[in-house]
């Protein structure tokens, strides 16, 4: 219930179903409003199915059954596809590279504005560090409840609540949470429609890698991006400053 809230309920507009959620400060999010900013995110977040709003349920709805349909499909994809050693190292390979891009953009962009004096810039890297930090909390309660196991096991048949499967679960994938929750708050701060297919193109890399590579099943990296778009969008909503220069 909490992952359909969280997916479905990142607000387009501001009559957000999210309750207590912060409004839109008066002044630019800093380094020294972030622990008391996640601390309300993860309030607002992990409270949002008791406040949520039926258009929330309904497209949680559709969320959860578009995972469910192709999460029917997990174990056939995997025993019949993706099976070359090669292009699963390559994939890998891939999937690091791309997911440490947009993991270390936030950084980058607070970096650049505050040697430059660019408002608008720190802004961007805070709240998508933020927004990092966000979906990883929840990603990881997710993880430790699920314990699904990987699809290199027991013949890809990607199974639930295993013991043995411990802090490594399969569902959901962090590298994807990471990437499409940088990549939307960037793409969300962004006034560039290239940087705004760029930061979303890398995203769906890091989706698709990790698939290939066989470190995750289709419905894990499916639930893992969705949660991470509606976390970038839920930050980005909540904290973002407008004319910032």
């Amino acid at each position: 219930m909490v992952i359909m809230c969280c997916v479905a309920g990142a607000p387009a507009q501001s009559n957000s179903p999210l309750p207590d959620a912060p409004t839109p400060a008066n002044s630019a999010p800093t380094l020294r409003t972030i622990p008391r900013d996640l601390l309300n995110d993860q309030r607002a977040l992990w409270t949002s199915p008791l406040h949520a709003s039926d258009r929330t349920m309904i497209e949680g709805l559709f969320v959860l059954a578009t995972a469910g349909v192709i999460g029917s499909e997990d174990t056939h994809i995997m025993q019949h596809h993706f099976l070359d050693a090669s292009t699963n190292q390559h994939a890998n390979t891939a999937s690091t590279g791309l997911t440490g891009l947009l993991a270390a953009a936030p950084f980058a962009y607070y970096s650049m504005g505050h040697i430059r004096h660019d408002a608008h810039s720190e802004q961007t890297g805070i709240l998508a560090g933020e927004a990092i930090a966000d979906s990883l909390a929840i990603n990881q309660a997710i993880k430790i409840t699920s314990r699904r196991e990987r699809p290199t096991l027991d013949n890809a048949r990607g199974r639930f609540f295993q013991s043995g499967v411990g802090f490594d679960s399969s569902f959901a994938s962090n590298h994807s949470v990471v990437a499409w929750s940088s990549a939307t708050v960037i793409a969300s701060e962004s006034q560039s429609r290239w940087m705004t297919l760029a930061a979303y193109s890398v995203a769906t890399g890091v989706s698709v890698s990790r698939v290939a590579g066989r470190d995750h099943f289709p419905s894990d990296v499916f639930v893992g991006s969705a949660l991470g778009w509606a976390v970038g969008r839920y930050v980005h909503h909540h904290h973002h400053l407008h004319d910032l220069k």
